[in-house]
């Protein structure tokens, strides 16, 4: 009696935890985030959505096609119909008029919520997207046909100098002579955001702004450059910002706010800076996202098609008289085992004649023995 307890108590635990496992396992794949796409200020890429017109969700592979038919290619073939009806309903169907330039950032750390009331994203189409395990990669061309340009180069070190110019850009200041040196820098609603660079958390967010618009900047430069030829390259900027979970983690939410209305504020202007130096011929895709990326990973990843190199290619043409060769091994390959499969088809058939004359030599026998 006492082992058939045991027995049913194990069994009810087991039921209990495979549901427990289940139910997060849902919970995880019906996680969402947002995605704002940001239109050109010049052109139109987007559809205007409709009042009376719900919008669906999207999917991290159905954001990745998005980003590769705005830089002008083809969206991946794995891409579902249900997929090729969000597009054509967030897309403009203009497929000569693309812009050929996506700034994608990945900000993680931030609330859906956190971002109600900012005119940034308010301008931008929203579009809830669905998390969990699924990853995209966005498959483009070579390098001759897209230029992908990180934002992910990190600020190690900075100097006075830099967090002067950084203030003096978002209408702030910095007092490096002060006995605890400060970068105050002003928010929304007459409110500032105060960075002491003595301490280590303040000096990583200043570092990731300082990185962010850094990169931002050489990006500028670069496509200034690959502008020059007649027929320069899709560019796709991308990177992320992790800057939001670290002040959150220290200081708690109110300063974790602060330090979104920073970014959204340097966000906002470097938007302004990329829309003039591409004469209006970029977007912008922002995925937020409240888990890190050491919880959840990038939620997009770039493939480019590599192509097959001069030598790969001698390599494997073949000459006329290697064909030959070849044939004539296949056909000589072939005739050899024809002649071993009759071969020994002939000798089973002889064994077999052999053993019916046997076989027949016995029944007489023994039919005149018994006559």
């Amino acid at each position: 009696m006492d082992l058939l307890h045991i027995r049913r108590t194990v069994l009810t635990y087991l039921i209990i935890a495979s549901l427990i496992c289940y139910v997060a396992a849902k919970v995880e794949a019906t996680t969402t985030g947002s995605v704002y796409f940001i239109d050109s200020t010049n052109q139109r890429y987007f559809r205007v959505p409709s009042s009376n017109h719900e919008t669906e969700s999207m999917s991290i592979s159905e954001v990745g096609g998005a980003i590769s038919v705005l830089l002008g290619f083809a969206p991946p073939s794995t891409l579902s119909a249900a997929g090729s009806s969000k597009l054509n309903e967030l897309l403009v169907p203009n497929p000569f008029d693309k812009p050929r330039a996506v700034f994608s950032l990945e900000v993680t750390g931030v609330d859906d919520s956190d971002l109600l009331g900012h005119s940034f994203f308010n301008n931008g189409m929203k579009r809830d997207v669905i998390l969990g395990s699924d990853k995209s990669d966005i498959q483009l061309p070579g390098k001759d046909e897209v230029s992908v340009i990180s934002l992910d180069e990190p600020v190690v070190e900075f100097t006075n100098k830099e967090l002067s110019d950084l203030a003096s850009w978002l209408d702030g200041s910095y007092n490096a002579d002060a006995a605890e040196p400060v970068l105050t820098l002003p928010l929304a609603n007459d409110n500032n955001l105060d960075l002491y660079m003595s301490k280590d958390v303040d000096r990583k967010f200043a570092a990731s702004i300082i990185s962010l618009v850094r990169n931002i900047r050489n990006a500028m430069a670069m496509h200034e450059d690959l502008s020059q030829s007649v027929e320069g390259p899709a560019e796709l900027v991308m990177g992320s910002f992790e800057g939001i979970k670290s002040l959150r983690e220290q200081y708690g939410t109110e300063a974790a706010q602060k330090g979104l209305e920073l970014l959204i504020a340097a966000l906002s202007k470097a938007f302004d800076s990329l829309q003039a130096a591409y004469k209006g011929q970029i977007v912008g895709v922002v995925l937020c996202n409240r888990s890190s990326q050491e919880e959840s990973g990038k939620m997009l990843s770039v493939t480019l098609a590599s192509r097959p190199s001069p030598r790969w290619l001698a390599e494997k043409t073949t000459s006329p008289e290697a064909a030959i060769v070849e044939v004539i091994l296949v056909r000589r390959t072939l005739a050899w085992l024809t002649g071993i499969i009759l071969l020994i088809a002939t000798i089973l058939g002889a064994f077999e004649d052999i053993a019916i004359w046997v076989n027949s030599e016995r029944l007489c026998y023994l039919a005149g023995c018994s006559a």
